[in-house]
């Protein structure tokens, strides 16, 4: 069985190790509650800035939960190779699906943007709570998969803004399904890389032409119509396999 990992953000330093800890109320309930850990079971702790702590639960009441930090090690499970994924805004099911599995396929950023035929994000509060929805994924993706580094969800913008403003280093992708190059023959891109996918519905061709105008290459992975949440997925793995952690 493996050992539970919980995200305790900007609370614990190397230093704090052989001291107690008293786990942050949601964590204590998901520990207690859910997982329903005891005394004496061992928990890991990550802050999101990079290592983690070996823990041990020494005490767990209705009032609170109480962890020995036992060592820090300052492990990295990060790929060598920066992809941001820039996704077109999909349903909320299929947004929620592409955030999970992209960073366990280890995007370095996730940025959402609004396309012609995007799903729409509500103004104000609404919109507010959808997007600290997709980075409570995030933070839950990286408990499950080992990071402990916890990728940025930035805030939504329109294509064209970002397309604007994105750092003319990287590289950018963009998949369409009727590229003349496949994504297996792009050279491998000597910096970051910007993977641009579209949302339900795709791409209009004033989309991809703006794209193209700003820089992005288009390339293909197949030849079959993903799903917007699958074309996520399937373009980090084959960046992972081409260039990334799957070498």
């Amino acid at each position: 069985m493996s050992v539970a990992r919980f995200h305790c953000p900007g609370e614990l330093v190397a230093s704090d190790v052989g001291s107690e800890y008293a786990l942050p109320d949601a964590v204590a309930h998901h520990a207690l509650r859910v997982l329903r850990l005891a005394v004496g079971d061992a928990i890991v702790l990550f802050t999101g800035t990079g290592g983690e702590f070996a823990a041990t639960l020494t005490r767990a009441d209705k009032r609170e939960a109480v962890a020995r930090i036992d060592a820090f090690d300052p492990v990295g499970r990060e790929s060598d190779f920066a992809v941001t994924l820039v996704q077109g805004i999909a349903a909320n099911d299929a947004m929620d699906h592409a955030v999970r599995r992209a960073v366990e396929l280890g995007a370095a950023a996730i940025q959402p943007v609004l396309t012609t035929r995007s799903a729409r994000v509500p103004d104000g509060e609404r919109g507010e709570k959808r997007l600290a929805h997709w980075r409570q994924i995030v933070i839950a993706a990286c408990e499950q998969c080992g990071r402990n580094l916890v990728p940025a969800v930035h805030d939504v913008v329109t294509l064209e803004r970002w397309l604007a403003g994105r750092d003319a280093a990287a590289t950018g992708l963009v998949l369409s399904p009727t590229a003349d190059v496949a994504i297996a023959s792009t050279p491998r891109p000597p910096h970051a890389l910007d993977m641009l996918i579209g949302p339900e519905g795709g791409f209009t061709p004033d989309d991809m032409a703006l794209a193209q105008r700003r820089g992005m290459v288009a390339v293909r992975l197949g030849p079959r119509v993903l799903r917007a949440e699958t074309a996520a997925l399937a373009s980090l793995a084959a960046i992972n396999a081409l260039w990334g952690d799957f070498r």
